[in-house]
């Protein structure tokens, strides 16, 4: 496999999850694209080790490539993702998707008449605790869903990460909103009717910063609030997925953690549902230690011919993005 991109926020992580993974995978060569000088979120490039480096002028000369990984800078995903496809490769295309719809929807549409695997990089989709929400709102559990609310903040605190954030129209709420639209697409049906969006700066950063958003989109049969902020104290242990029916409410905060200590959500039932009697329940999902993996273990079956290459999750991930760009359009 080729690693296509250094500066991705995603990277460094994804590599590591990557090279545990000697079964599935094996990385011949990691492509250094930091020359292009695209907006990053780093002030210097991720630098690998333990395998080739090679620059973008080299990286299609790599032998026996199998599937790509594009890694590079937001803004550059949707031209290498384009190359995957013209050389018929698979790929994990990371997120998010390109500020129009078109690109991104040529991209996918190439990869749907091939039956080419283009999996994108919305890493809460393997989550157990994701997954369980998921299923219980299939099922029916929690009675026709009527709110949802998704939190998704950090506290990076990085000296450049307002101004890296703020070149994209919809800030944060694009770059990280795009992971709880992905959350919650599975949750309600159809797309917003209205959406509502405020964006402005998280404190302590400057009037100009787009680091702070929230977003009311409201469908056909329940609402639903996105809510991301760059300066929240606790970070990744204060996001949440909430979501409220008529039978029930689900409630995963955080979403998912990796400090050791065992991942859990509460589940409130009305009337009994799914084996579980009626009042409060804790769902212990155990520790958990790579939030990459199970998600490129899906990747490394459907290459391999192990899995279907399901074409539905080309319409889903059209969607996501559609909803995405719904939710920032407004913004300045």
């Amino acid at each position: 496999m080729l690693f296509y991109g250094t500066t991705h926020e995603h990277a460094p992580g994804k590599f590591e999850s990557l090279r545990k993974m000697t079964d599935d995978f094996e990385i011949a060569a990691v492509v250094d694209d930091s020359p292009r000088g695209s907006p990053m979120y780093r002030d210097h490039p991720w630098e690998p080790t333990g395998c080739p480096v090679v620059s973008e002028a080299e990286a299609w000369r790599v032998p026996d490539i199998d599937v790509v990984f594009v890694e590079v800078t937001n803004c550059d995903l949707m031209e290498i993702a384009s190359e995957c496809v013209a050389r018929g490769l698979p790929m994990h295309c990371d997120k998010p998707c390109g500020e129009t719809m078109d690109a991104y929807r040529r991209v996918v549409e190439t990869c749907r008449a091939k039956n080419l695997p283009m999996q994108i990089g919305y890493m809460y989709r393997a989550n157990p605790a994701v997954q369980f929400c998921w299923n219980a709102v299939r099922d029916g559990w929690l009675g026709e869903v009527r709110f949802v609310e998704a939190d998704m903040n950090h506290a990076y605190n990085h000296d450049n990460y307002a101004e890296y954030i703020s070149t994209f129209r919809g800030g944060i709420l694009y770059n990280l909103g795009c992971h709880l639209v992905d959350l919650v697409e599975p949750i309600v049906e159809g797309m917003p009717r209205r959406v509502r969006t405020v964006m402005r700066p998280a404190p302590d950063d400057p009037d100009w910063a787009k680091s702070c958003g929230v977003s009311l989109l409201e469908f056909p049969s329940a609402d639903v609030l996105i809510r991301t902020s760059a300066q929240m104290p606790g970070g990744i242990l204060c996001r949440r997925l909430r979501i409220d029916g008529a039978n029930g409410t689900i409630d995963l905060c955080p979403i998912e953690r990796f400090d050791g200590e065992r991942l859990t959500l509460s589940m409130t039932l009305q009337n009994p549902a799914g084996g579980y009697a009626a009042g409060r329940h804790e769902i212990d999902f155990g520790v958990q230690t790579d939030r990459y993996a199970g998600q490129l273990a899906e990747l490394a079956e459907i290459v391999r011919g192990e899995r279907p290459n399901d074409p539905s999750q080309y319409d889903h991930d059209l969607k996501v993005h559609e909803m995405t760009l719904r939710m920032v359009e407004g913004c300045k």
